[in-house]
């Protein structure tokens, strides 16, 4: 009987385990976008979601692809730029002991890549090509920053591109001060290091300063990925998003280069058959996975901030004609309710957070309110998002806005009797239906929609008060 009832109750436990399984990988993909808590675990499940989600969708690669050729492109002009500033501290010899450090095992193409450094410095600084080679340089660079703000406002969404002037300004600014940075890290690192063990000359000493100047350098690290998530894109990125995010792609990063400089011990084997080309390859790999690095870390920094933008997406993409009808309602009586009652206006996401709307309902609501001309935008502040941080303001005064015009105008909107012979061939049911709606607005012309008692935006207006 013992024997029997084991295979009962092992199988019992495999279902038990199978639809426990199959509910979490239903909750993951599915519900939690239905779950409102504002947890850590919810919302790690949502950010992974949608990385996911938004990682089979876009196409990363080809966008790591062309950020690496780019690369290739401006890897001489850098190092030009790099070395003239370089020249000007006096820190020529240190970024070439810096570089031969960092590849150990390519001599003789670090040796070349410097010799086309100086034709590309002598080229730019005598003769007729003076302001060419300076032009032609710095084109180069700020190319490759284009491109990189053009991936990052892809995987943002941002539709809005940076004013030329601005775009030529940031660039150059960070074409001269990365440059000054780089040289007085390296410099700081060695300065630091041979300052500590003159003061504390032991022999332990030597490796724990080795580990700490290791370690400030991936907090750096980690430092510039949040910077270039928070200020690359024309968005505004939270802190703490970019943050979290920058230390992911740092430490990501560092892995990517502890496994590239181990790489090039045995990449060393093959100088014979490549010769100095051996590195190229491996140069190329390092810079794909590093482009690709920082783009998923994008990816990952978006999606930790629009977690919310995703709420009931199931239900939002197939909403009912009705349903949709009652929240654009909604949307609109508030917007006029605060209006007249002098309160500030709210934005797309001051809606959303304030009445638990989803926001992509409340932005397609708003953008087809706008369409029928029921609401304006006001002029977004300065470095606003027009398109969704704009406040929302009714277009006419709010006694114009009776249930029945609003519905009136809803209904109407966009393009009918268009076809020659639909009206005669359906006239009896077309005319059935005609007098339902003037019926319907008849009744409702009286109701303001600024009159309507709704206890939530009432007791909003007694707080604001």
């Amino acid at each position: 009987m013992t024997e029997e009832k084991k295979p009962g109750k092992f199988a019992s436990w495999i279902e038990r385990t199978k639809i426990r399984a199959i509910s979490i990988w239903e909750y993951c993909a599915e519900g939690v976008w239905e779950d409102q808590r504002d947890t850590a675990k919810v919302n790690i499940v949502k950010t992974l979601n949608l990385t996911v989600r938004s990682f089979m969708d876009s196409d990363l690669q080809s966008s790591a692809c062309a950020l690496t050729y780019r690369t290739m492109l401006a890897v001489v002009p850098a190092l030009a730029l790099l070395f003239a500033i370089g020249r000007g501290f006096g820190f020529q010899n240190l970024l070439q002991t810096q570089l031969y450090q960092y590849f150990p095992s390519q001599h003789r193409a670090l040796e070349m890549a410097f010799s086309f450094v100086d034709s590309c410095l002598a080229q730019a600084s005598e003769g007729i090509f003076v302001g060419v080679g300076i032009v032609f340089l710095l084109w180069t660079l700020i190319s490759l920053l284009d491109s990189v703000e053009n991936s990052f406002n892809n995987i943002w969404g941002v539709k809005v591109d940076r004013p030329f002037a601005r775009k030529v300004t940031d660039y150059l600014a960070i074409c001269i001060i990365l440059p000054v940075l780089m040289i007085c890290s390296g410099g700081l690192r060695i300065l630091m290091s041979t300052t500590i063990q003159k003061l504390l000359p032991f022999d332990f000493i030597g490796p724990v300063v080795g580990d700490i100047l290791d370690l400030v350098s991936v907090l750096l690290g980690c430092l510039f990925f949040a910077g270039a998530y928070m200020l690359i894109p024309n968005t505004k990125v939270n802190f703490r998003n970019a943050l979290i995010t920058g230390t992911i792609a740092g430490i990501a990063f560092q892995v990517l280069q502890w496994l590239f400089l181990t790489g090039q011990i045995y990449v060393a084997k093959y100088n014979a058959i490549y010769g100095s080309f051996s590195f190229l390859p491996l140069m190329l790999i390092w810079m794909q996975f590093s482009w690709l690095i920082t783009l998923a870390g994008a990816l990952i920094c978006r999606s930790s901030q629009d977690i919310f933008l995703f709420s009931f997406e199931r239900q939002t993409n197939k909403i009912s004609g009705a349903y949709r009808r009652k929240v654009t309602l909604a949307v609109l009586t508030i917007i006029i309710k605060r209006f007249k009652n002098d309160e500030a206006p709210l934005n797309i996401a001051g809606i959303s957070t304030r009445f638990a709307i989803p926001p992509r309902l409340t932005a397609k609501v708003v953008n087809f309110l706008l369409d029928c001309n029921l609401i304006s935008k006001l002029g977004p502040k300065n470095g606003e998002d027009p398109l969704t941080d704009a406040p929302l303001v009714p277009s006419t005064s709010p006694e114009h806005y009776t249930l029945g015009h609003v519905m009136e105008v809803l209904s109407n909107h966009g393009e009918d009797s268009f076809l020659p012979t639909f009206d005669t061939d359906f006239k009896p049911l077309l005319d059935l239906c005609d007098k339902l709606d003037i019926d319907f607005r008849q009744k409702a012309s009286s109701v303001l929609l600024s009159e309507i008692h709704l206890p939530l935006v009432s007791r909003q207006d007694s707080k604001n008060k």
